[in-house]
């Protein structure tokens, strides 16, 4: 048994080391060193065709990386991938079982492949439905189910298996948003309250940002950045606690962008139709109300901008391709 145990850190539970795979002249993913936390939520983020699957895939020993090294738990995913399956539960994109038998009975043929006894196996299925919603539903066919509770359904299928890492890819597509708010409860609670590690691979940035630890971002086969998401608008503003500030006056004029300009720390700025965005070095809101008071201007909305997970990812993405992230 290879095991890599002595060398990871303890609290990594997935580490890859220059991770890459390429298909002919393509590289799907590129020079990927990538680390995880035990008992955390990391989203895998970035648009379709970024090589969040191909991650997944390598990190799960079904795909050979072309150079580099994944680990899970201490084992490497290629040499070996039964250990790794045994501690890891996936769920894919579109979650496959077998319609005309009951949620119970599919669970039970899960557990039966994974080689658990009948009487546990039970059990499990029993605190895995209860866990994920589904109680009342497990003897419906699944046929019957909607898009929602069969997500909920290959949740309680990979809890069967009382995986330490449970990989998801695309978890939310398809459902409606009280299924979406419902679903993002549970894959928190499983990482917070039962100790498990949620690797969530995702297009959909606000949804991910209410529950991730950290993420990462992938562009073009590349992390772009990894951390959490004051972590991420700290790198990309090269290490600087710039700050955003949101502004709208009566009057809303040039001479407002003129009172801006005097006032120490203001770098740069932006007109839109609705406010007045400006970036400084530190909070300014106390000394500009002041100035905007003498010059008769009368604030209607003076508020510091929410790092947004979205705005992140596209100045990264920008940064990537050579467009500029908006301020200099």
């Amino acid at each position: 048994m290879t095991s890599k145990n002595n060398l990871l850190k303890k609290n990594f539970i997935v580490e890859t080391i220059n991770l890459t795979k390429k298909y002919g002249d393509i590289t799907a993913v590129n020079n990927l060193n990538l680390q995880v936390e035990e008992g955390t939520v990391f989203g895998l983020l970035g648009p379709n065709g970024a090589g969040k699957t191909t991650t997944i895939l390598m990190l799960l020993g079904l795909t050979e990386p072309s150079s580099g090294q994944a680990f899970v738990a201490g084992y490497d995913s290629t040499r070996n991938p039964i250990q790794v399956k045994s501690i890891v539960g996936y769920l894919p994109d579109n979650v496959g079982f077998y319609e005309e038998m009951t949620g119970i009975e599919n669970l039970l043929y899960t557990a039966a492949l994974n080689g658990i006894p009948k009487n546990q196996a039970k059990i499990r299925i029993e605190q895995a439905l209860e866990r994920v919603g589904l109680k009342d539903t497990g003897k419906r066919r699944v046929g019957e189910y909607s898009r929602g509770m069969r997500q909920r359904l290959g949740i309680a299928d990979v809890l069967v298996k009382d995986p330490k890492l449970i990989i998801m890819d695309e978890p939310t597509l398809g459902i409606d948003p009280e299924g979406i708010h419902d679903l993002l409860n549970l894959i928190k609670d499983l990482a917070h309250q039962d100790g498990r590690t949620i690797l969530i691979s995702s297009h959909l940035l606000h949804q991910i940002q209410k529950i991730c630890d950290k993420v990462g971002i992938f562009v073009e086969g590349k992390l772009m950045a990894s951390g959490t998401i004051d972590e991420l608008q700290h790198q990309l503003a090269g290490g600087s606690d710039h700050v955003e500030i949101e502004l709208k006056t009566v009057p809303f004029d040039d001479g407002l962008l003129k009172i801006c300009q005097k006032i120490n720390g203001v770098l740069n700025y932006q007109w839109s139709e609705d406010y007045l965005l400006l970036q400084c070095e530190q909070d300014v809101r106390e000394e500009l109300s002041k100035k905007l008071y003498e010059n008769n201007y009368l604030p209607l909305h003076l508020q510091l901008r929410g790092i947004s997970l979205d705005s992140i990812y596209l100045r990264y993405f920008q940064k990537e391709e050579g467009y500029g992230g908006g301020f200099s």
